[in-house]
């Protein structure tokens, strides 16, 4: 079992060190992982991992996920390719859960991640996925506002159910459950009752990927 007290001991080393030996606190991490004290505090006490902070502070820090979760370093996971996914982490991209604008660009981190986490996360399938912000409500519940999402680029059959990010020239970057219609149109749904679908012509929408799984899944 994974226990955050041995994690933000590391978490404790490694600002210690950028920080020319300066004695670190439990304050000082919940700052750098932009979670409130007393917030954290009470996840210290109930061991509830903040996966998502951690995962951009690795990837901020250029940190091995791995080497955090596990003592296991990444020359290690070389030796053994069957043992771990390659996510391509686009911190600076947000895929609009009500519209939103295409900002895809060549700017990512590569995380490597171990399968006990990936499976709990996504299951078995590609290890080659994507992973970027949500940004909205018309997903909700299922997905929240800032989740981090991962996509299986190679998974663009609409035709199987499920949650896909898909970009058009007026609306960029979304996502949204997605389905054809008997007459062609490609129907958009929110989770949220709030926003009601919207269907655009097949040859107007670019699927990107299926969404595989959420950090929330941990």
């Amino acid at each position: 079992m994974i226990n955050l007290s041995d994690i933000l001991d590391k978490l404790k080393d490694v600002l210690a060190e950028s920080g020319k030996g300066k004695k670190v606190f439990d304050k000082d991490v919940a700052t750098a992982l932009n979670i409130p004290q007393a917030t954290f505090a009470t996840m210290k006490k109930r061991n509830s991992i903040p996966y998502k902070e951690i995962l951009e502070f690795c990837a901020l820090k250029k940190i091995s996920v791995n080497w955090l979760f596990f003592d296991q370093a990444v020359d290690m996971l070389k030796e053994e390719t069957e043992k771990f996914f390659n996510i391509r982490y686009f911190s600076d991209i947000r895929a609009s859960a009500g519209g939103g604008a295409n900002i895809f660009d060549e700017g990512y981190e590569t995380i490597t991640l171990d399968e006990k986490i990936m499976h709990n996360m996504v299951g078995m399938g590609n290890t080659e996925l994507e992973a970027i912000h949500v940004t909205g409500e018309s997903m909700e519940p299922t997905l929240q506002d800032g989740s981090i999402v991962f996509i299986d680029r190679s998974q663009t059959d609409i035709n199987r159910d499920g949650i896909f990010i898909a970009s058009t020239a007026t609306s960029g970057l979304f996502i949204k459950r997605i389905r054809q219609k008997a007459n062609g149109m490609i129907e958009l749904i929110s989770e949220n009752q709030l926003y009601p679908p919207e269907a655009v012509p097949a040859d107007e929408i670019t699927i990107v990927g299926k969404v595989v799984g959420n950090i929330e899944s941990l």
